[in-house]
């Protein structure tokens, strides 16, 4: 499934796969709590990342940042 999240001011795509067992508005949530969280108190790398992201893949209970350059991506435990 794939929704829209504002994050910073930007439209930023998600995509949850279909085997989560969250409803997804409480996956919503969280993952934007943690997003604004990371962004405030995270370190550099983290906010490097949020700073160029261009989506977001949930799987299971971890999220996939991915960012213009491969090498900014990273997983995100949301539980």
């Amino acid at each position: 499934m794939r929704t829209l999240i504002t994050f910073q001011n930007k439209l930023v795509p998600v995509y949850i796969t279909t085997e989560n067992k969250q409803p997804t508005q409480k996956v919503l949530r969280i993952l934007n709590s943690t997003l604004e969280l990371k962004f405030q108190k995270g370190k550099s790398a983290i906010q490097k990342c949020l700073n160029s992201l261009i989506s977001i893949e949930i799987k299971g209970s971890e999220a996939i940042l991915h960012s213009y350059s491969e090498n900014d991506s990273l997983a995100l435990s949301l539980y």
